[in-house]
Protein backbone atom coordinates (compact mmCIF):
# COMPACT_ATOMS: atom_id res chain seq x y z
CA UNK A 1 0.00 0.00 0.00
CA UNK A 2 1.55 3.47 -0.93
CA UNK A 3 2.11 6.57 1.15
CA UNK A 4 -0.43 8.12 -0.65
CA UNK A 5 -3.23 5.75 -0.22
CA UNK A 6 -2.14 5.49 4.03
CA UNK A 7 -2.36 9.17 4.15
CA UNK A 8 -5.97 9.49 2.09
CA UNK A 9 -7.25 6.89 4.43
CA UNK A 10 -5.94 8.77 7.70
CA UNK A 11 -7.36 12.50 6.57
CA UNK A 12 -10.26 10.16 5.76
CA UNK A 13 -11.07 9.17 9.37
CA UNK A 14 -10.35 12.43 10.78
CA UNK A 15 -12.99 14.00 8.95
CA UNK A 16 -15.67 11.02 9.90
CA UNK A 17 -14.58 11.50 14.17
CA UNK A 18 -14.95 15.43 13.59
CA UNK A 19 -18.12 14.72 11.79
CA UNK A 20 -18.83 12.34 14.65
CA UNK A 21 -17.88 14.60 17.30
CA UNK A 22 -20.15 17.77 16.35
CA UNK A 23 -23.36 15.54 15.78
CA UNK A 24 -22.45 14.83 19.92
CA UNK A 25 -21.92 17.96 20.73
CA UNK A 26 -24.89 19.78 18.82
CA UNK A 27 -26.95 16.51 20.63
CA UNK A 28 -25.51 17.39 24.18
CA UNK A 29 -25.83 21.09 23.17
CA UNK A 30 -29.92 20.32 22.41
CA UNK A 31 -30.58 18.13 25.76
CA UNK A 32 -28.54 20.87 28.08
CA UNK A 33 -30.62 23.42 26.22
CA UNK A 34 -33.85 20.90 26.73
CA UNK A 35 -32.94 20.53 30.36
CA UNK A 36 -32.54 23.81 31.02
CA UNK A 37 -35.97 24.71 29.18
CA UNK A 38 -37.33 21.92 31.01
CA UNK A 39 -36.29 23.12 34.61
CA UNK A 40 -37.04 26.70 34.06
CA UNK A 41 -40.58 25.79 32.98
CA UNK A 42 -40.50 24.51 36.53
CA UNK A 43 -43.12 26.24 39.47
CA UNK A 44 -41.41 26.90 43.16
CA UNK A 45 -43.91 25.68 46.06
CA UNK A 46 -43.26 25.02 49.78
CA UNK A 47 -44.69 22.48 51.44
CA UNK A 48 -45.00 21.68 54.99
CA UNK A 49 -45.43 18.05 55.61
CA UNK A 50 -46.51 16.76 59.20
CA UNK A 51 -44.17 19.74 60.47
CA UNK A 52 -41.69 19.45 58.19
CA UNK A 53 -40.95 22.20 55.71
CA UNK A 54 -39.88 21.19 52.41
CA UNK A 55 -39.03 23.56 48.78
CA UNK A 56 -40.19 21.77 45.78
CA UNK A 57 -40.38 22.84 42.07
CA UNK A 58 -42.42 20.97 39.93
CA UNK A 59 -44.45 20.52 36.71
CA UNK A 60 -47.57 19.06 38.50
CA UNK A 61 -50.78 20.97 37.84
CA UNK A 62 -53.00 19.78 41.03
CA UNK A 63 -51.76 19.93 44.66
CA UNK A 64 -52.77 16.43 44.51
CA UNK A 65 -50.50 15.38 41.48
CA UNK A 66 -47.82 16.96 43.75
CA UNK A 67 -48.38 14.66 47.25
CA UNK A 68 -48.33 11.67 44.55
CA UNK A 69 -45.03 12.81 43.21
CA UNK A 70 -43.37 12.73 46.56
CA UNK A 71 -45.42 9.32 47.34
CA UNK A 72 -47.78 11.17 50.21
CA UNK A 73 -50.95 9.09 50.58
CA UNK A 74 -53.65 11.25 52.24
CA UNK A 75 -56.63 9.64 53.96
CA UNK A 76 -59.65 10.54 54.03
CA UNK A 77 -59.13 11.97 57.85
CA UNK A 78 -55.85 14.38 56.35
CA UNK A 79 -56.08 17.96 56.26
CA UNK A 80 -54.96 19.33 53.54
CA UNK A 81 -54.43 22.69 52.28
CA UNK A 82 -55.35 24.27 49.88
CA UNK A 83 -57.71 21.13 48.90
CA UNK A 84 -56.40 18.71 46.68
CA UNK A 85 -57.54 20.21 43.54
CA UNK A 86 -56.32 23.16 43.81
CA UNK A 87 -54.11 24.21 40.68
CA UNK A 88 -49.91 24.67 41.64
CA UNK A 89 -48.96 28.46 41.02
CA UNK A 90 -45.33 30.01 41.93
CA UNK A 91 -44.54 29.94 44.92
CA UNK A 92 -48.19 28.44 46.42
CA UNK A 93 -48.06 27.06 49.82
CA UNK A 94 -49.49 23.66 50.69
CA UNK A 95 -50.05 22.08 54.51
CA UNK A 96 -50.55 18.43 54.63
CA UNK A 97 -51.37 17.47 58.40
CA UNK A 98 -51.83 13.23 58.68
CA UNK A 99 -54.50 12.34 61.02
CA UNK A 100 -53.43 10.11 64.13
CA UNK A 101 -55.83 7.66 65.26
CA UNK A 102 -56.26 8.19 69.02
CA UNK A 103 -57.85 5.82 71.65
CA UNK A 104 -59.93 7.72 74.54
CA UNK A 105 -60.36 5.76 77.68
CA UNK A 106 -62.70 6.84 80.23
CA UNK A 107 -63.32 5.46 83.44
CA UNK A 108 -62.61 1.69 81.52
CA UNK A 109 -64.54 2.76 78.63
CA UNK A 110 -62.87 3.31 75.41
CA UNK A 111 -63.38 5.55 72.16
CA UNK A 112 -61.31 5.78 69.34
CA UNK A 113 -60.74 8.95 67.64
CA UNK A 114 -58.75 9.89 64.05
CA UNK A 115 -57.55 13.59 64.39
CA UNK A 116 -54.89 15.60 63.11
CA UNK A 117 -54.40 17.52 67.08
CA UNK A 118 -51.47 16.43 68.96
CA UNK A 119 -51.87 18.78 72.34
CA UNK A 120 -53.96 16.63 74.95
CA UNK A 121 -56.71 19.38 75.54
CA UNK A 122 -57.07 19.86 71.85
CA UNK A 123 -57.32 16.21 71.47
CA UNK A 124 -60.28 15.92 74.14
CA UNK A 125 -62.24 19.05 72.65
CA UNK A 126 -62.58 18.02 69.21
CA UNK A 127 -63.79 14.71 70.92
CA UNK A 128 -66.76 16.43 72.80
CA UNK A 129 -64.89 15.49 75.86
CA UNK A 130 -65.69 17.82 78.94
CA UNK A 131 -62.83 17.71 81.89
CA UNK A 132 -63.38 19.14 85.23
CA UNK A 133 -60.66 20.47 86.98
CA UNK A 134 -60.81 17.01 89.80
CA UNK A 135 -60.37 14.71 86.74
CA UNK A 136 -56.94 12.95 86.00
CA UNK A 137 -56.05 12.97 82.73
CA UNK A 138 -52.84 11.21 81.28
CA UNK A 139 -50.96 12.30 80.02
CA UNK A 140 -51.87 16.08 81.20
CA UNK A 141 -53.64 18.51 79.37
CA UNK A 142 -50.77 20.60 78.46
CA UNK A 143 -48.75 17.71 76.93
CA UNK A 144 -48.63 16.23 73.45
CA UNK A 145 -49.86 12.51 72.67
CA UNK A 146 -47.40 9.98 73.34
CA UNK A 147 -46.08 7.33 70.97
CA UNK A 148 -48.99 4.92 71.80
CA UNK A 149 -51.42 7.77 71.60
CA UNK A 150 -53.75 6.76 74.16
CA UNK A 151 -55.31 9.06 76.80
CA UNK A 152 -56.74 7.77 79.75
CA UNK A 153 -59.55 9.62 82.03
CA UNK A 154 -60.30 8.84 85.16
CA UNK A 155 -63.73 10.87 85.91
CA UNK A 156 -63.54 12.49 89.87
CA UNK A 157 -66.49 11.76 92.30
CA UNK A 158 -67.10 12.80 95.93
CA UNK A 159 -65.50 10.82 98.79
CA UNK A 160 -67.04 11.47 102.30
CA UNK A 161 -63.80 11.13 104.95
CA UNK A 162 -64.86 10.64 108.55
CA UNK A 163 -61.58 11.17 110.31
CA UNK A 164 -62.03 10.95 114.37
CA UNK A 165 -65.25 11.93 113.88
CA UNK A 166 -64.84 15.05 111.89
CA UNK A 167 -66.23 14.90 108.09
CA UNK A 168 -65.02 16.20 105.22
CA UNK A 169 -65.83 16.09 101.30
CA UNK A 170 -63.21 15.12 98.55
CA UNK A 171 -63.12 15.20 94.80
CA UNK A 172 -61.36 11.49 93.91
CA UNK A 173 -60.34 9.38 91.06
CA UNK A 174 -59.13 6.74 93.31
CA UNK A 175 -60.04 2.89 92.74
CA UNK A 176 -59.03 1.70 96.42
CA UNK A 177 -59.19 2.76 99.95
CA UNK A 178 -55.56 2.50 100.08
CA UNK A 179 -55.39 4.92 97.18
CA UNK A 180 -57.32 7.52 98.21
CA UNK A 181 -55.40 7.78 101.66
CA UNK A 182 -52.06 8.03 99.80
CA UNK A 183 -53.23 10.48 97.34
CA UNK A 184 -54.80 12.48 100.21
CA UNK A 185 -51.94 12.18 102.07
CA UNK A 186 -53.43 10.28 105.44
CA UNK A 187 -51.92 9.18 107.89
CA UNK A 188 -52.64 6.73 110.51
CA UNK A 189 -51.25 6.03 113.89
CA UNK A 190 -50.29 2.65 115.03
CA UNK A 191 -53.28 2.32 117.10
CA UNK A 192 -55.97 4.32 114.64
CA UNK A 193 -58.95 2.00 113.01
CA UNK A 194 -59.19 2.12 109.15
CA UNK A 195 -63.42 0.52 109.34
CA UNK A 196 -63.15 -0.72 105.62
CA UNK A 197 -60.39 -3.52 104.28
CA UNK A 198 -57.41 -1.55 102.92
CA UNK A 199 -58.30 -2.90 99.13
CA UNK A 200 -62.08 -2.31 99.43
CA UNK A 201 -63.13 -0.20 96.25
CA UNK A 202 -64.22 3.23 96.64
CA UNK A 203 -67.93 3.98 94.99
CA UNK A 204 -69.27 7.68 94.54
CA UNK A 205 -70.44 8.79 97.75
CA UNK A 206 -68.37 6.20 99.57
CA UNK A 207 -68.10 7.12 103.20
CA UNK A 208 -64.23 6.15 104.50
CA UNK A 209 -64.15 5.57 108.52
CA UNK A 210 -61.15 6.13 110.58
CA UNK A 211 -61.08 6.13 114.03
CA UNK A 212 -58.09 8.12 116.24
CA UNK A 213 -58.00 5.58 118.95
CA UNK A 214 -54.66 6.96 121.86
CA UNK A 215 -53.65 5.58 125.11
CA UNK A 216 -53.20 8.22 128.12
CA UNK A 217 -52.22 7.92 131.56
CA UNK A 218 -54.76 9.46 134.09
CA UNK A 219 -53.61 9.61 137.93
CA UNK A 220 -56.41 10.91 140.12
CA UNK A 221 -56.42 11.04 143.93
CA UNK A 222 -60.07 9.89 145.17
CA UNK A 223 -61.70 9.62 148.68
CA UNK A 224 -61.71 6.52 150.17
CA UNK A 225 -64.50 5.26 152.33
CA UNK A 226 -64.49 4.96 155.97
CA UNK A 227 -65.97 1.60 157.14
CA UNK A 228 -68.12 1.48 160.17
CA UNK A 229 -68.38 -0.69 162.99
CA UNK A 230 -70.69 -1.65 165.77
CA UNK A 231 -70.70 -2.66 169.36
CA UNK A 232 -73.24 -3.50 171.62
CA UNK A 233 -73.32 -1.19 174.64
CA UNK A 234 -75.35 -2.48 177.34
CA UNK A 235 -75.96 0.87 179.41
CA UNK A 236 -77.84 2.38 176.31
CA UNK A 237 -81.29 1.70 175.73
CA UNK A 238 -82.10 -0.91 172.88
CA UNK A 239 -82.63 1.17 169.58
CA UNK A 240 -80.60 3.94 170.67
CA UNK A 241 -76.98 4.61 169.24
CA UNK A 242 -74.38 6.21 169.91
CA UNK A 243 -71.10 7.68 167.89
CA UNK A 244 -68.27 6.81 169.48
CA UNK A 245 -65.86 7.72 167.07
CA UNK A 246 -66.47 9.59 164.05
CA UNK A 247 -65.14 8.14 160.70
CA UNK A 248 -63.19 10.05 158.74
CA UNK A 249 -62.43 9.31 154.46
CA UNK A 250 -59.14 8.96 153.70
CA UNK A 251 -57.48 9.52 149.95
CA UNK A 252 -56.54 7.11 147.87
CA UNK A 253 -54.06 7.83 144.57
CA UNK A 254 -54.71 5.73 141.44
CA UNK A 255 -52.85 5.41 137.96
CA UNK A 256 -55.24 4.54 135.18
CA UNK A 257 -54.16 3.24 131.42
CA UNK A 258 -57.07 5.15 129.32
CA UNK A 259 -57.79 4.12 126.01
CA UNK A 260 -60.02 6.84 123.76
CA UNK A 261 -62.04 6.68 120.85
CA UNK A 262 -62.11 10.22 118.62
CA UNK A 263 -61.38 11.47 122.24
CA UNK A 264 -64.24 10.02 124.20
CA UNK A 265 -63.18 7.55 126.76
CA UNK A 266 -64.39 3.76 126.16
CA UNK A 267 -61.87 1.98 128.50
CA UNK A 268 -60.29 2.48 131.86
CA UNK A 269 -57.67 0.07 133.32
CA UNK A 270 -56.03 1.12 136.87
CA UNK A 271 -52.48 0.25 136.73
CA UNK A 272 -51.39 1.27 140.00
CA UNK A 273 -53.04 2.60 143.71
CA UNK A 274 -51.24 3.92 146.34
CA UNK A 275 -52.81 4.77 150.15
CA UNK A 276 -51.73 8.58 151.06
CA UNK A 277 -54.11 8.84 154.05
CA UNK A 278 -55.48 5.98 155.65
CA UNK A 279 -59.30 6.57 156.37
CA UNK A 280 -60.61 6.08 160.36
CA UNK A 281 -62.97 3.99 160.63
CA UNK A 282 -67.15 4.68 162.54
CA UNK A 283 -67.67 3.70 165.48
CA UNK A 284 -71.12 2.96 167.27
CA UNK A 285 -72.66 2.23 170.39
CA UNK A 286 -75.90 0.07 169.78
CA UNK A 287 -77.92 -0.16 172.83
CA UNK A 288 -79.05 -3.33 174.81
CA UNK A 289 -80.68 -2.82 177.83
CA UNK A 290 -84.67 -3.15 177.57
CA UNK A 291 -86.42 -0.31 178.41
CA UNK A 292 -89.25 -0.84 181.36
CA UNK A 293 -92.49 0.39 180.60
CA UNK A 294 -95.25 2.17 183.19
CA UNK A 295 -98.73 0.10 182.98
CA UNK A 296 -101.73 2.42 183.85
CA UNK A 297 -102.88 1.42 187.82
CA UNK A 298 -106.34 2.35 186.40
CA UNK A 299 -106.87 -1.27 184.91
CA UNK A 300 -107.81 -4.42 186.54
CA UNK A 301 -104.56 -5.65 185.48
CA UNK A 302 -102.49 -4.16 187.87
CA UNK A 303 -101.77 -7.50 190.17
CA UNK A 304 -100.07 -9.13 187.31
CA UNK A 305 -98.43 -6.05 186.09
CA UNK A 306 -96.70 -5.87 189.55
CA UNK A 307 -96.16 -9.72 189.28
CA UNK A 308 -93.94 -8.85 185.87
CA UNK A 309 -91.75 -6.83 187.20
CA UNK A 310 -92.68 -3.57 185.92
CA UNK A 311 -92.74 -0.04 187.25
CA UNK A 312 -95.45 1.06 187.57
CA UNK A 313 -96.57 4.94 187.79
CA UNK A 314 -100.10 6.55 187.74
CA UNK A 315 -101.63 8.10 185.19
CA UNK A 316 -101.39 11.68 185.10
CA UNK A 317 -102.57 14.00 182.32
CA UNK A 318 -101.40 16.60 183.78
CA UNK A 319 -98.74 17.80 181.87
CA UNK A 320 -95.30 17.85 183.67
CA UNK A 321 -92.70 20.85 183.48
CA UNK A 322 -89.66 20.98 180.92
CA UNK A 323 -88.88 19.11 177.96
CA UNK A 324 -89.26 19.79 174.43
CA UNK A 325 -93.15 20.27 173.63
CA UNK A 326 -94.87 19.73 170.00
CA UNK A 327 -98.47 18.45 168.69
CA UNK A 328 -98.18 15.26 166.86
CA UNK A 329 -101.48 13.03 164.95
CA UNK A 330 -101.90 10.30 167.37
CA UNK A 331 -103.92 6.80 166.32
CA UNK A 332 -103.40 3.47 168.69
CA UNK A 333 -103.01 0.35 168.42
CA UNK A 334 -102.76 -3.41 170.63
CA UNK A 335 -100.36 -5.84 171.09
CA UNK A 336 -102.55 -8.35 169.25
CA UNK A 337 -102.82 -6.20 165.93
CA UNK A 338 -102.79 -7.88 162.36
CA UNK A 339 -98.97 -8.58 161.62
CA UNK A 340 -97.87 -7.78 165.34
CA UNK A 341 -95.79 -9.81 167.11
CA UNK A 342 -96.68 -7.80 170.35
CA UNK A 343 -92.45 -7.44 170.98
CA UNK A 344 -91.61 -3.90 170.45
CA UNK A 345 -88.71 -2.54 168.53
CA UNK A 346 -86.76 -2.20 171.70
CA UNK A 347 -87.41 -5.53 173.18
CA UNK A 348 -90.67 -4.61 175.29
CA UNK A 349 -93.26 -7.72 175.56
CA UNK A 350 -96.80 -6.10 175.24
CA UNK A 351 -97.84 -9.58 175.35
CA UNK A 352 -97.05 -10.15 179.18
CA UNK A 353 -98.66 -6.86 180.30
CA UNK A 354 -101.92 -5.18 178.02
CA UNK A 355 -101.19 -2.70 179.85
CA UNK A 356 -98.02 -0.96 179.30
CA UNK A 357 -97.66 2.02 178.20
CA UNK A 358 -95.52 2.90 175.02
CA UNK A 359 -95.95 4.57 172.17
CA UNK A 360 -94.51 4.22 168.40
CA UNK A 361 -92.88 6.97 166.94
CA UNK A 362 -90.22 7.96 164.31
CA UNK A 363 -86.91 7.88 165.69
CA UNK A 364 -85.65 10.81 163.78
CA UNK A 365 -88.64 12.76 165.63
CA UNK A 366 -88.12 11.28 169.16
CA UNK A 367 -85.34 8.97 169.85
CA UNK A 368 -86.37 5.90 170.72
CA UNK A 369 -85.65 4.78 174.67
CA UNK A 370 -86.89 8.30 175.38
CA UNK A 371 -89.39 9.12 177.93
CA UNK A 372 -92.32 10.86 177.49
CA UNK A 373 -95.69 12.69 178.31
CA UNK A 374 -98.42 12.32 175.81
CA UNK A 375 -101.65 14.31 176.56
CA UNK A 376 -104.57 12.23 177.65
CA UNK A 377 -102.33 8.95 177.63
CA UNK A 378 -100.07 9.92 180.65
CA UNK A 379 -96.24 9.15 180.50
CA UNK A 380 -94.89 6.61 178.48
CA UNK A 381 -91.71 4.84 176.88
CA UNK A 382 -90.73 5.38 172.99
CA UNK A 383 -90.52 2.26 172.79
CA UNK A 384 -91.85 1.05 169.61
CA UNK A 385 -92.01 1.53 165.68
CA UNK A 386 -94.17 1.38 162.73
CA UNK A 387 -94.27 1.60 158.96
CA UNK A 388 -96.92 3.99 158.84
CA UNK A 389 -95.72 6.09 161.47
CA UNK A 390 -93.11 8.94 159.93
CA UNK A 391 -92.76 12.32 161.11
CA UNK A 392 -95.12 13.88 163.17
CA UNK A 393 -97.21 10.78 164.04
CA UNK A 394 -97.18 8.49 167.12
CA UNK A 395 -99.08 5.44 167.48
CA UNK A 396 -100.39 4.34 171.62
CA UNK A 397 -100.61 1.10 172.44
CA UNK A 398 -103.60 0.17 174.65
CA UNK A 399 -105.17 -2.85 176.07
CA UNK A 400 -108.02 -3.93 173.11
CA UNK A 401 -109.09 -3.23 170.40
CA UNK A 402 -112.13 -1.21 171.24
CA UNK A 403 -109.86 0.68 172.96
CA UNK A 404 -108.01 1.61 169.73
CA UNK A 405 -111.12 1.84 167.49
CA UNK A 406 -112.10 4.36 170.16
CA UNK A 407 -109.23 6.31 170.14
CA UNK A 408 -109.86 7.00 166.34
CA UNK A 409 -107.44 9.55 165.06
CA UNK A 410 -106.77 12.97 166.73
CA UNK A 411 -104.13 15.91 167.45
CA UNK A 412 -102.12 15.55 170.87
CA UNK A 413 -99.51 17.59 172.43
CA UNK A 414 -96.49 15.13 173.30
CA UNK A 415 -93.32 16.24 175.57
CA UNK A 416 -89.99 14.20 175.29
CA UNK A 417 -88.86 14.54 178.83
CA UNK A 418 -85.44 12.81 178.11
Amino acid sequence: MSNRFMKSLFLGSLRSKGIALTVISFMLFITVISLVFYEGTKKTVLLDANGEELEIKTHANTVGKLLSEQEIVVSENDIVTPPMNTPVEEGLSINWEQAKQVAILVDQEITSLWTTQSNIDEVLEEAGIEISEHDRVTPSLNEQLGVDQIITIEKAFQVVLNDGGEEQSFWSTSITVADFLKRENIQLNELDRLEAHIEELIMPNSVVNIVRVEKVTDVVEESANFATETRTDSSLLKGREKVVQAGENGTVSRKFEVLKENGTEVSRKMLEEKVIKKPQKKIVAIGSKIAVASANTNTKDNTSAAKSNVSVSRNNNSAPSGGKEFYVTATAYTAGCNGCSGITATGINLNANRNLKVIAVDPSVIPLGSKVWVEGYGHAIAGDTGGAIKGKKIDLHVPTKEAAYKFGRRQVKIKVLN
